[in-house]
């Protein structure tokens, strides 16, 4: 028996290519797609799938949240503005094996009554009025969806409804343009981006994407309890440290997704799982997703890698022409920080690239400089032993600006006559020195 199984093993060996060893994986997560970032620099922790279109269900309304605070922000509405429903967002409303807030067709609501029972309950009538009101229809604001995407930097994306449900649920009334069986897809990595920017952007999103329950008109006869569907939120049944958001999502196509954010020790993360299995169609979503923030907070933090002020011995100066002094020291404008996996603080490299533009053929820089001029980057280099999974775009790779630590003041013509003199004598005094040379 012990032949065989040596025999086998070398049979096996035999046909595997010489030296490629698959990597472990960190952890497994028993979803469709998946991915963990750290939010604050794009750093991909892990990664599955993460460039396939899936549905996203009501994940969808990340995106509608943004275009809302967006609007917001530029004051094309107010929190106080009030709206009346149309027909359709009425009788989408009056749904309840949808998720939904009940609302009167004659019935006025304010902005921000629409956003909290859209943000937390995910009402799908609600998120289809704020279309209107921002866009006039959902048929423009789904344009306005799109467009938005493409401007974030998502790649993979195509949304086609402000709600993330299945068109055929619209009762006939879906945007003009998209198809009767068509629905929300975009990529695990273009939701994590979108929620990256949809934090940054506009950070006040999570005072209401952490409400674990809240009332709906509360003290009046339409009072209804809106349950955040988030469950990894404080007091909730898989309440998690740190989880304050952000979108939960379920269809028959899309399975069950949820997009995570927290933050413990400094750290902020954002999570998405898509079509997560399990035996549990809500639970299996956060299951997977603890798995994700225990790798994550578990291996990982943010530090300071390299200090503001950095310089590298071999290339701490540069030459300059012109100036009252010929050469001008160079160093990184701020601190760079990073996200690193226990153990391996060591594992990084820097080198400094020149912006060539600006020096002359003979790699100088040509006076006056101003202190603190940009002159180039410094650029890192990861060299541990584990999987580097890049970023969620290649515009967040870490890069600081290596800047002038003084200034340097243009010469004037006499000094600079000087120069050129005694350059010439200089020079002609190495010919003759060299002619006579020759003689001996």
């Amino acid at each position: 028996m012990i032949a065989l199984v040596l025999a086998f093993t070398f049979f096996v060996a035999a046909f595997l290519p010489v030296g490629v060893v698959k990597a472990a994986e960190p952890i497994s997560i028993n979803a469709n797609a998946a991915i963990m970032i750290e939010e604050s620099t794009g750093k991909i922790l892990y990664g599955k799938n993460i460039d396939e279109m899936l549905p996203i269900a009501s994940m969808a309304k990340i995106m509608t949240e943004y275009l809302v605070l967006e609007a917001i922000d530029e004051k094309k509405i107010t929190w106080d503005q009030t709206y009346t429903p149309s027909e359709y967002v009425y009788k989408i409303s009056q749904n309840r094996s949808l998720s939904n807030v009940p609302l009167r067709q004659d019935g006025t609501y304010t902005v921000k009554e629409l956003y909290e029972a859209t943000a937390i309950y995910s009402a799908n009538g609600a998120a289809i009025g704020l279309a209107e009101i921002i866009s006039g229809s959902e048929t423009n604001f789904v344009k306005q969806m799109n467009e938005k995407a493409k401007e974030l930097g998502l790649k993979n994306f195509d949304f086609v409804n402000a709600t993330g449900l299945e068109n055929k649920d619209l009762i006939g009334m879906h945007p003009e343009g998209t198809d009767v069986s068509g629905e929300s897809k975009v990529s695990a990595r273009d939701m994590a981006l979108l929620s990256q920017r949809l934090i940054q952007d506009y950070p006040e999103v999570i005072e209401t994407s952490s409400i674990s329950k809240k009332v709906f008109r509360e003290g009046t006869d339409d009072a209804i309890n809106m349950p955040n569907w988030n469950w990894m939120l404080p007091d909730l049944i898989y309440a998690y440290e740190g989880v304050d958001g952000l979108k939960t999502g379920s269809t028959d196509n899309a399975g069950s997704c949820f997009t995570a954010t927290a933050v413990k020790n400094g750290m902020r993360v954002i999570s998405v799982v898509m079509n997560a299995k399990g035996d549990s169609l809500h639970e299996s979503r956060f299951k997977e997703t603890k798995k994700l923030l225990d790798y994550a907070f578990n291996n990982f933090s943010v530090k300071e890698v390299f200090p503001a002020n950095y310089q590298l011995k071999d290339q701490s100066t540069i030459p300059v022409v012109k100036g009252k002094e010929d050469q001008v020291a160079i160093h990184t404008k701020d601190a760079l920080k990073l996200v690193v996996k226990n153990g391996e603080e060591e594992s990084y490299t820097s080198s400094f690239k020149i912006d060539e533009k600006q020096l002359t053929k003979d790699g100088e820089l040509t006076a006056p400089i101003k202190e603190g001029q940009k002159v180039g980057t410094m650029v890192v280099s990861y060299e541990g032993e584990s999987q580097d999974l890049g970023f969620i775009e290649d515009a967040q790779k870490p890069t600081i600006d290596l800047v002038t630590k003084e200034a340097v003041e243009k010469a004037n013509w006499f000094v600079l006559s000087m120069r050129g003199i005694g350059g010439f004598f200089s020079g002609l005094w190495g010919t003759v020195t060299d002619t006579v040379k020759g003689w001996f």
